[in-house]
C-alpha cells in the first residue's frame, strides 16, 4: 500500500481530533464523509490507509480512534493551524478567509518559521488590547496613511 501525503494525513487526523473533542469516543465515518463533502466510501477508503500507517484505530462501522502518532500529528497540526489563522485576523484578514487560508498554509509552512510565527502571534496577544504599532498598521491598510510611531506620545 502506498503511504499517503502528508497533507491528506494531517487533514485527517486534526478533524478527527476536532470530532472527537465533542464528547464521542469514537468518530463515525459519516461524520467525516459529511464534513469534508466526501462519500462514507472514499473516508472508508483513507481510514483503511491511515489504521495501517499507524494513525488510527479503526473498526468498520464502528468509526475510528486516534492513536497516539495520530494525536501528536493532530495537536501540531491544529496547534500550526491556530497560530496561522491567529496571526491572519491580527493582520485584518476576515475570520472566514483566515480560517481557510489557515488550512492551506498549515502544511506546507517551515519548522522554523512556524515557531517565529507562533512567537510573534504569543508576543502581540500578551497585552491586553491592540498594541499601538499594530493599530498604526490596520489603519495604513485602510487609508494608506504612515503614521509615524515615534512622533506619538
Amino acid at each position: 500500500m502506498l503511504s499517503m501525503k502528508k497533507k491528506t494525513i494531517e487533514d485527517y487526523v486534526e478533524l478527527i481530533y476536532v470530532l472527537s473533542k465533542k464528547g464521542k469516543m469514537r468518530v463515525k465515518t459519516s461524520e467525516v464523509a459529511s464534513s469534508l463533502s466526501l462519500s462514507p466510501a472514499s473516508v472508508t477508503e483513507v481510514f483503511q490507509k491511515l489504521a495501517s500507517e499507524g494513525f488510527i484505530d479503526y473498526v468498520p462501522y464502528g468509526g475510528v480512534l486516534l492513536t497516539e502518532k495520530g494525536r501528536r500529528v493532530a495537536l501540531e497540526t491544529k496547534r500550526r493551524h491556530d497560530t496561522l489563522k491567529q496571526l491572519l485576523v491580527l493582520l485584518g484578514v476576515d475570520e472566514i478567509v483566515a480560517e481557510e487560508d489557515a488550512c492551506r498554509i498549515e502544511h506546507v509552512v517551515h519548522a522554523e518559521t512556524m515557531s517565529h510565527l507562533r512567537k510573534f502571534v504569543e508576543f502581540v496577544q500578551m497585552k491586553e488590547g491592540m498594541p499601538r504599532w499594530l493599530e498604526n498598521y490596520n489603519r495604513f491598510f485602510e487609508t494608506g496613511e504612515f503614521e509615524d510611531c515615534s512622533q506619538t506620545h
